[in-house]
């Protein structure tokens, strides 16, 4: 195996030659730059082994990224509770990493709960932030002692109905999750209307309901909507403080951004692109901010120094009421935590001097195009041939191409980019794509076993790049 696409010792890949648009490099993380580093061999071992497409954990990833965003919060002096957001993937080596290094765990169903325990997260250490959970997985959140984020009134009630059957003494720990005003058309949360008499509800049964404080999460990586529904949160701060209820929690939901790409090649690639650079036509109305130019912890820095309630910044409020903040990550704690490998099956020349790569799995596996958008991170491009071999039958073509990503299925919607990439050297068949940093709601959020084909596997390898490990099967990374 050899590159084609050379990864620079500074974690990313060069530009790739001549090219209409300017190269999204992918940021790369040290361990994975190694991997990829030995000309492609290893992954063409493991690939081989497992099949395509393959999903590569690094679990120790999720620790250096937790220190990150622990210490912004402490360079501030603001206590923080944090929970891994299950959610973002599937990988129960990354739920284990979050364990292991002591923080909780938001599960948004029964079986993301159990994952958690069987993963040895104490029950206390788990946050629920569904909205619309069933009775069985109420009941067992109840049983292990784990804090709820109440969505709205009926689930209050039917929560109380639950509790009220268990032993005198034993309290359900909850979280009233608000629906701020710049929210308003979201199905989610208390709306400010519903506050009053959540709170009065809860303060009437404070025998069963152990009430922590509030939450609320929005979308969008913008810290000033943060901010003003923060700053909403402290009035009923003072309304549960009159009702005899003490806040030590005010949850701000996930969403801090994560860096893909540098900020300045992705801001000249969105300044230039057009219809021509994608096979369809068709420029995305809107992406994922893959190059911001602000990462988590500056995020959490601005968000922490705004001016928020009392003419204090959100960190001086705070301090000065001993209330922690609650923060669920997800793709931030995830970030380069895993990166995916498709094998390239056929390449298609097309009449307009483009091609399409077949690759071997679906966009099922690379979600964005069914989100009208796209993943704008280039893959790096490893060559299956054998320097001074030419491979029987064929006949290579070496000289620079753009060309589109499409799935194995029969589906004309299974495209895994509809943007045209360019490559110096046309890829062949047997070489891969390597898509870097995919933990994040990339690599799993939709996959399915169409045309009866396997789920996609998944390992998880060891900081030293020695130990390999299924990843994909309970129990199996722990």
């Amino acid at each position: 195996m050899t590159f084609l696409s050379k990864v620079k010792g500074d974690g990313q890949c060069p530009d790739p030659g001549p090219s209409r648009l300017p190269a999204l490099l992918p940021v790369l993380d040290p361990a994975v730059h190694r991997l990829l580093s030995d000309d492609g061999n290893r992954l063409a071992t493991l690939t081989n082994q497992y099949g395509s497409p393959l999903n590569i954990v690094f679990p120790h990833i999720l620790g250096q990224n937790l220190a990150r965003i622990a210490n912004a919060f402490d360079r501030h002096a603001v206590k923080s509770n944090i929970f891994y957001a299950a959610k973002v993937n599937k990988s129960h080596s990354l739920i284990s990493a979050a364990v292991s290094c002591g923080i909780g765990v938001d599960v948004s169903s029964l079986f993301e709960l159990e994952d958690a325990l069987v993963s040895g997260c104490d029950g206390s250490l788990i946050c629920a932030s569904g909205p619309a959970k069933p009775t069985d997985f109420h009941q067992k959140l109840i049983d292990v002692g784990a804090l709820i984020s109440i969505d709205s009134l009926e689930e209050l009630y039917d929560l109380v109905a639950l509790t009220g059957n268990r032993e005198q003494g034993h309290r359900t720990r909850i979280l009233l999750r608000y629906r701020p005003i710049n929210a308003s058309a979201s199905r989610f949360g208390l709306a400010p209307e519903d506050m009053p008499e959540a709170l009065r509800f809860v303060a009437q049964h404070s025998g069963d309901l152990a009430f922590e404080g509030f939450h609320f999460h929005l979308g969008g990586y913008a810290h000033e909507n943060r901010v003003q529904a923060f700053c909403e949160i402290t009035e009923w701060v003072r309304v549960a403080a009159d009702l005899g209820l003490s806040v030590s929690m005010i949850d701000i939901g996930g969403g801090l951004p994560v860096r893909y790409v540098e900020p300045d090649s992705y801001a000249a690639f969105l300044a230039v692109q057009n219809g021509d650079h994608y096979r369809n036509g068709i420029v995305p109305r809107s992406f994922y901010p893959y190059g911001g130019a602000v990462d988590a912890t500056e995020w959490i820095d601005r968000f922490l120094l705004a001016v928020g309630p009392e003419d204090m910044t959100v960190g001086q409020y705070l301090r000065a009421t001993g209330i922690a903040i609650g923060l669920e990550p997800g793709r931030s704690l995830a970030d380069q935590t895993a990166i995916s490998v498709f094998r390239i099956t056929r390449t298609k020349n097309l009449p307009d001097g483009t091609c399409v790569l077949f690759a071997e799995g679906s966009s099922f596996s690379a979600c964005e195009t069914w989100f009208a958008s796209e993943f704008l991170v280039d893959p790096i491009l490893i060559s299956a041939a054998v320097p001074g071999q030419a491979n029987a039958g064929e006949k290579p073509e070496n000289g620079p191409v753009r060309a589109y990503v499409a799935g194995h299925s029969c589906l004309d919607e299974d495209i895994i980019s509809n943007r045209l990439i360019s490559f110096t050297t046309k890829p062949q068949k047997g070489d891969l794509l390597v898509y870097g940093n995919t933990a994040g709601y990339q690599m799993d959020l939709l996959e399915n076993e169409f045309h009866r084909v396997p789920m996609p596997r998944r390992i998880s390898i060891s900081a030293d790049l020695a130990t390999v490990q299924p990843d994909d099967q309970k129990g199996t990374s722990r």
